[in-house]
């Protein structure tokens, strides 16, 4: 299943995708061939725990201002690429677990990486029923737990889709729940405010500007 698609910011012609189960990979030729670029990412559930491709891509993001780094939250970890996905580093220390789905950028500053982590794969819930989004400030070399006004206890989660930062409010970030709750920060994560809480399950979030 593709999750996510990309046109890169310094060549649309040369896009990115990231498949469940398949892997990330990079088109030089508008879409006709494909590359597989999962170096360095684990895939523990195979025989071959670092193959060429099958690695379980959840969710990836890549900041127009830096268009060779690549963040990407996987099903065996959260990892950063800066070249273009040819080489790919585990950020995932300090983190409570290696799993999640969903990673975002700061529209105002690429180094600036939210995650929300939850306890694995069998149990598919916050850490300690609290809901913390993960902020780091240094490109995944350090993060910090950002709950304030984040509701708790809680057992859903976030899924793939369910974040967009805010190109408009550089500062801006939102997030939806599976329960129906969508939060948002002004602060880059700092604290929250609870903007909606009796939703259908939330799938996707973006933001957009409507002139």
């Amino acid at each position: 299943m593709v999750h996510t698609i990309v046109n890169a910011p310094d060549d649309p012609a040369k896009p990115y995708v990231g498949v469940s189960a398949g892997g990330f990979y990079r088109s030089a030729d508008d879409g006709e061939s494909w590359r597989a670029l999962n170096r360095g990412v684990l895939a523990d559930f195979l025989p071959e725990p670092y193959p060429e491709s099958g690695q379980c891509v959840h969710r990836f993001v890549v900041h127009p201002a830096r268009p060779e780094v690549i963040y990407q939250q996987n099903h065996c970890g959260v990892y950063r690429s800066d070249d273009g996905g040819e080489h790919w580093s585990g950020i995932g220390a300090g983190l409570p677990a290696s799993f999640g789905f969903v990673i975002g950028v700061a529209a105002g500053d690429p180094r600036t990486v939210f995650v929300v982590p939850l306890v694995g794969t069998d149990e598919r819930v916050f850490p300690d029923a609290v809901m913390r989004v993960w902020r780091s400030r240094d490109g995944g070399e350090s993060w910090e737990p950002r709950s304030e006004g984040l509701p708790s206890p809680v057992y859903f989660v976030v899924l793939r889709a369910a974040m967009d930062t805010d190109p408009v409010a550089p500062e801006g970030l939102h997030v939806g729940t599976s329960a129906g709750q969508l939060v948002h920060s002004a602060d880059v994560g700092g604290r929250w405010v609870l903007f909606a809480e009796s939703l259908a399950r939330v799938l996707s979030v973006s933001t957009a500007m409507v002139i």
